[in-house]
């Protein structure tokens, strides 16, 4: 196989590699990197776990020791703990080099951020929507002469979803030089990539790994079929009986939304398991806490939401379990892409309901690998079951009284502001908006009755407050 100088490195290069422990590249390297270091634009596209943020952060230091100037790279990406992941890498590679780089991400002080970009980093790693806040609010840097512009899980980063990063894309790619090489890099090809591997201009190259949005080899992929009202008594049962098989296990239970991450993590602690909690909701301190906490394994058990499924790396998760079924095949191949990383081991246990089951399917077909069934003791989870949903029920209640849901609506007026809107005549408009269609759909519904000769027809009923016409 070629070692890392056959791709083009630089000897200073190499060694970093060796002294890493990196003896070979992997493929993804092996396409990407000779390609990039001849200037070409590049579309990555591997299974997680591959090696595609070296793919991207071996080259770019080679161009820059070359012609070091600041600021030379800038790298976005959608969740701020990657952020500082991607930078942990450049730091490492770059230490010969003194590379200087800087993190800009939310939940930070912004003054302290905008001081670090004037004194013109070499690499800036960024969260599109602090970026864009900085390029909106401050001229004191420039992005006008990078020559790298990396989008790091560019799948996420360019569709449109409940986080739609359109508007703050948009005003960085103002900010940056159209001559730039441009890379994208995720463990998933969508339509939107497809779009831009055609939208290319600078003699684009694209590598695609032979078996791409699957799962590795390495993976043992489980389901668990579940009654929707006792999940999380099975949940309690499993992380037990892993508990008990294998003492040093690290474990990532993926949720769908912060509540439910909250009310985990608190049930779980009382139930007496070693867990912390990590989620958007959180202040980005506790998030780094969390993540350094489950790393140096103080706690076993993490309980996250989806801003841990991307691009994390931690080496010593040997389990993940899905609480919920993922609703798209892409977010289920990152979030079990976090264990059996690099060569390793791992196991994977989705919890599945009665009302899952098509999406259990659209997995199966897109990894190309069916599900096995994991087999529980169902006794078991019943011993257990009024145990766990009292316990359930008192850090609901516990949450609720800490107003759980004040911060989320508090951000939410905070970004109206920001954009120049009133917070009062906007929820004012959704109310009235919302008035509109209610009697719409009722005069509607008076209509479908009256055309159906469904007895006499009556009068739409009047909205609370609707006075006489």
């Amino acid at each position: 196989m070629a070692g890392f100088a056959e791709l083009g490195l630089s000897s200073w290069l190499v060694e970093q590699c060796r002294q890493l422990g990196l003896k070979q590249p992997t493929p993804v390297q092996l396409g990407c990197v000779p390609a990039i270091l001849e200037g070409r634009d590049c579309l990555g596209c591997a299974k997680t776990g591959s090696g595609k943020t070296a793919a991207f952060v071996l080259p770019i230091l080679q161009k820059l020791s070359e012609d070091p100037y600041g600021v030379f790279c800038l790298v976005l990406t959608p969740t701020r703990e990657l952020a500082y992941q991607i930078a942990e890498q450049f730091r490492v590679l770059g230490r010969p080099l003194g590379l200087k780089d800087c993190i800009v991400v939310g939940g930070m002080d912004m003054v302290a951020q905008a001081l670090e970009l004037s004194r013109k980093p070499h690499v800036v790693i960024a969260t599109p929507g602090r970026l864009a806040d900085h390029l909106r609010s401050s001229s004191t840097f420039s992005l006008k002469k990078i020559r790298f512009l990396v989008l790091d899980e560019a799948d996420r980063l360019l569709e449109q979803g409940c986080t739609d990063f359109t508007a703050d894309l948009e005003a960085i790619l103002g900010a940056v030089p159209a001559r730039r090489q441009t890379l994208l890099f995720s463990a998933t090809l969508t339509d939107t990539l497809r779009e831009l591997q055609g939208l290319a201009t600078n003699r684009p190259f694209f590598w695609e790994a032979q078996a791409p949005a699957r799962t590795v080899e390495q993976l043992d992929q489980r389901y668990v079929l579940v009654p929707e009202r006792v999940k999380d008594a099975y949940l309690v049962h499993l992380l037990q009986r892993f508990q008990d098989a294998h003492e040093d296990w690290a474990v990532v239970v993926f949720t769908s939304t912060c509540k439910t991450c909250q009310v985990l993590c608190m049930m779980l602690r009382k139930l007496g398991f070693p867990a912390v909690a990590l989620h958007s909701m959180m202040k980005q301190k506790e998030r780094f806490a969390a993540l350094a906490k489950f790393k140096s394994s103080i706690y076993r058990i993490l309980i996250a939401t989806d801003v841990a499924s991307r691009g994390l790396d931690i080496p010593t998760v040997q389990l993940v379990i899905n609480h919920n079924t993922p609703g798209l095949p892409k977010i289920y191949i990152h979030r079990v892409g976090r264990t059996a990383r690099a060569g390793r081991q791992g196991q994977a246990v989705t919890l599945v309901t009665q009302y899952d089951i098509h999406l259990v399917h659209a997995i199966e077909e897109q990894i190309g690998k069916r599900l096995e069934d994991l087999q529980v003791e169902e006794a078991e989870v019943l011993e257990i079951l009024t145990q766990v949903n009292v316990v359930r029920r008192e850090c609901e209640i516990k949450l609720e009284a800490a107003h759980f849901g004040e911060k989320k609506e508090v951000n939410k007026r905070k970004q109206l502001i920001l954009e120049g809107k009133d917070p009062d005549l906007e929820a004012k408009r959704k109310a009235e908006l919302a008035k509109i269609r209610r009697k719409n759909q009722r005069f509607k519904e008076h209509v479908q009755q009256t055309l159906g000769h469904r007895g006499p027809p009556k009068p739409p009923p009047r909205a609370e407050g609707e006075g006489e016409a």
